[in-house]
């Protein structure tokens, strides 16, 4: 007495493993779109932040120096912690507003973590042209200046988005996609029409 054969897999459950398994061209697109949309939403924003914060560090240490009558000193740590924590609630709340939160207090540390090593390169850059290579034309010292500048500005971007404001974790196993109720609903439906054997009629 013969075994029956299982049927062979068609064409259609084929295709269907392949279409999961590789993206469509629009997905890609649609996911590329995105993508550039949030880098410049971020490089954006950053800029923006960036020059405020720089005009209102002027203006308050001006203030506070010129007509207020307090030491530079002081006056520069003021204007200096005023304008890091307009810097802080405009990247949390607009550069980077779609990335994770954790916590005030552990991010303006992070914050002001790395906003003084930043400030401690771009002193030690000025300083060694300054005085090792024995420069003192002002436009050496400026061009030092520029890239310390530079240099702290893209150190500052990128650790903002590595550690201040991460990413949002995705769920283990997934690949960061959700589905919505009725996709969800269809799956199951689909899922438990395999798995329940055919009735003979």
């Amino acid at each position: 007495m013969g075994h029956a054969r299982a049927p062979a897999p068609g064409n259609g459950a084929l295709r269907s493993v392949q279409s999961r398994a590789v993206p469509s061209a629009d997905t890609l697109m649609q996911r590329l779109d995105v993508t550039w949309r949030t880098l410049f939403k971020e490089l954006s924003g950053f800029g923006v932040v960036g020059a405020v914060c720089f005009a209102l560090d002027l203006a308050l240490f001006q203030l506070l120096y010129a007509h207020v009558g307090i030491g530079a000193v002081t006056s520069k740590l003021i204007s200096t912690l005023a304008s890091m924590t307009l810097a802080y609630l405009g990247h949390r709340y607009w550069s980077f507003s779609h990335r994770a939160r954790t916590g005030v207090k552990r991010e303006y540390l992070l914050f002001a973590v790395i906003n003084g090593a930043t400030l401690g390169l771009g002193l030690a850059i000025v300083a060694f042209v300054r005085y090792p290579l024995g420069q003192d034309s002002a436009l050496v010292l400026q061009i030092a200046n520029v890239f310390s500048t530079v240099l702290g500005t893209l150190i500052r971007y990128f650790s903002y988005r590595r550690w201040v404001f991460p990413a949002h974790e995705r769920p283990p196993g997934g690949d960061g996609e959700s589905l919505t109720p009725a996709t969800a609903t269809g799956t199951g439906a689909v899922a438990r029409n395999a798995s329940s054997p055919t009735r003979p009629r």
